[in-house]
């Protein structure tokens, strides 16, 4: 596996003459408008899950070492790629992770304090909203954008709404209405959530043989299942060949 793959695809893209980044950049800067997610144009890279690169603590090392606990060998690679100075698109990308899968790895990780916590907390929450195990409210809490009093509020006032009216108000609307989080705030990470679950490969000739072999034993043994299916089909045929051979001679 190649480190830092994407930094080697993007560097294509910068080799580009200026031109054409011009109409990149450009295009890329409608796209993300129409998208109403300007605000990822200004976001620092030291706020971003993605560019964010893990720090093992000494636990995870020794976990790395001596796999005492028998974890999946998919926490192992991700305990060796934080060892190795990966960021987490890097992770993604060599592991064939969605970002929604790493974030969970990330998560696991951090809770059984194998990789250190983050210090933004906006990395921490996004990794917990993409990941699944923060709701809205939250995500909103632990990236300090609200108060744990706002959350219980907007819980409360959702729920006298509800009572009172005939259409219920969603946790996300009442928030809206309220005034404490704008509607563009949660339609752009619902839409990162969503983007998350898609798996992203750069380019195919990077898929490890070992997941190649593997590919070609179920194709192999796929072929030998269907190939057992006719001989058995062939057999069952015979032997009602046979039975009519008998009943004629009884």
């Amino acid at each position: 596996m190649k480190k830092n793959i994407f930094d080697s695809y993007l560097e294509k893209v910068i080799d580009l003459p200026l031109w054409v980044r011009q109409v990149i950049y450009v295009k890329l800067k409608e796209n993300m408008q129409k998208l109403h997610c300007v605000e990822f144009l200004d976001k620092s890279s030291g706020n971003m899950f993605s560019l964010y690169i893990p720090v093992l603590t000494f636990s995870g090392a020794q976990e790395l070492k001596n796999k005492n606990c028998g974890l999946d060998v998919n926490i192992y690679n991700f305990l060796q790629m934080c060892s190795d100075g990966y960021s987490i698109l890097d992770i993604s990308l060599n592991m064939f992770l969605t970002m929604e899968e790493t974030a969970k790895y990330f998560m696991f990780c951090v809770e059984q304090n194998y990789i250190e916590y983050p210090e933004s907390d906006e990395i921490y929450a996004m990794a917990g909203f993409i990941s699944g195990k923060f709701k809205t409210g939250e995500y909103f809490e632990r990236n300090k954008k609200l108060s744990f009093k706002d959350v219980q509020a907007a819980l409360e006032e959702q729920k006298k709404i509800n009572e009172s009216a005939d259409n219920h108000l969603k946790y996300l609307d009442v928030l809206d209405v309220m005034g404490l989080i704008d509607k563009d705030d949660y339609e752009i990470i619902f839409m990162l959530q969503e983007e998350a679950k898609k798996r992203f490969v750069i380019d195919y000739n990077l898929v490890p043989e070992a997941e190649r072999s593997f590919t070609s034993e179920q194709e192999k043994e796929s072929a030998e299942i269907e190939e057992l299916k006719s001989e058995n089909k062939k057999l069952k045929e015979k032997l009602a060949q046979l039975l009519k051979l008998v009943k004629r001679n009884v």
